[in-house]
């Protein structure tokens, strides 16, 4: 009998650590909960500039002078040279992967046939048969 009564009485100081427990992690629950919905809302608004930033650029739609300042603003430009055309343009070499040198392009802008930039391109002087 002594047993079952010491029982009791752990059990309801077991109760009453628990139910406090279980009351301090609903309240951080819901503080977790809206921390990681501000934290998913707040990264999924700073994405959308960055995909608006890789959006293609028509060159024939700027002069040659704004084409190679967003070109040197940006480090690199996707460029629409034409209805099917594309390409990636850079500022310099610092924009190119490891075994790509820098090649002198020529893409139609607005005020002239033939505006000069630079893009990446393979060097296949490392690679001969």
């Amino acid at each position: 009998m002594w047993f079952g009564s010491m029982w009791f009485v752990e059990q309801s100081i077991w109760d009453t650590h628990m139910s406090g427990f279980l009351i301090f992690m609903s309240s951080n629950l819901s503080k977790f909960l809206t921390i990681a919905f501000v934290g998913t809302a707040f990264f999924l608004v700073t994405i959308q500039p960055g995909e608006a930033q890789s959006r293609r650029v028509d060159s024939r739609s700027r002069t040659c002078a704004q084409v190679q300042s967003l070109i040197d603003q940006q480090g690199a430009v996707l460029l629409s040279t034409g209805v099917h055309t594309f390409d990636r343009y850079v500022s310099n070499r610092n924009q190119c992967q490891h075994g790509e040198v820098l090649l002198r392009e020529y893409v139609p802008t607005k005020d002239t046939g033939r505006c000069r930039v630079q893009r990446c391109a393979e060097d296949f002087r490392f690679y001969r048969d």
